[in-house]
């Protein structure tokens, strides 16, 4: 997400970089983590924008390539898909990473995250100017980053939850209510809510039931299967 209009995303060389929707949960290059907190800033005014879709698009096919071709190495009678997460580089918000995904594994039921090595994707911490965002460069390596100071204003497991939706698949919806998950920001820092809906429940279990099956081709194509 965004903290305000006036902060846009910027393409990068080395990274596909995307606002994620909440109060700051957005998109960028990861800095290093801060001893502190820095100050909480005020965040408002959240606009979408054709880039930051585009990103968050690309960041949940980079989990799903990932995850594909881990599956078609080691083939897997379960019907849910296991998408594996690395929490060590963001320890401050451990809990919060543990209860978004408790949240989303009760939620659908074609796929299930799980902690673990060799991950499909990773969580980082830090002080950015434009809060919390996810990130790939295309292949397979991604990562969600957890600003400090946005994580005080907005409720953080909200936050978590919200950009982890995005590793699911979902994009932005800043102009939804509290409801909405992935209203992120929209609503403000008054909205607590970190479930999703009903909506964004089924979206997430079709795009897992049929777009993991088209990468899951690809990936089977790729190693001559």
């Amino acid at each position: 997400m965004r903290k305000s209009t006036s902060m846009s995303t910027s393409a990068r060389t080395a990274a596909v970089v995307a606002a994620l929707g909440l109060g700051a949960f957005g998109l960028g290059t990861a800095v290093p983590a801060a001893a502190a907190p820095a100050p909480v800033p005020s965040y408002a005014g959240y606009n979408g924008s054709a880039a930051e879709a585009k990103a968050n698009k690309a960041f949940f096919q980079a989990v799903l390539k990932s995850v594909a071709e881990k599956r078609a190495a080691h083939p897997s009678s379960a019907a849910a898909v296991t998408v594996t997460y690395n929490a060590s580089g963001a320890p401050t918000f451990s809990a919060q990473i543990s209860r978004s995904a408790e949240i989303w594994n009760s939620s659908v039921s074609n796929v299930k995250l799980q902690s673990g090595s060799n991950a499909d994707f990773s969580y980082r911490e830090g002080n950015d100017s434009r809060g919390s965002y996810a990130s790939t460069d295309g292949h397979g390596s991604g990562y969600v980053f957890l600003d400090y100071a946005q994580n005080q204003e907005y409720d953080s497991t909200r936050v978590t939850a919200h950009e982890t939706g995005h590793v699911l698949g979902l994009p932005d919806h800043y102009e939804g209510p509290c409801s909405e998950l992935m209203s992120g920001g929209g609503p403000g820092p008054s909205c607590t809510n970190s479930i999703p809906d009903a909506n964004e429940k089924a979206r997430v279990d079709q795009l897992w039931a049929n777009g993991f099956q088209a990468a899951l081709d690809k990936a089977l194509q790729k190693s001559g299967q």
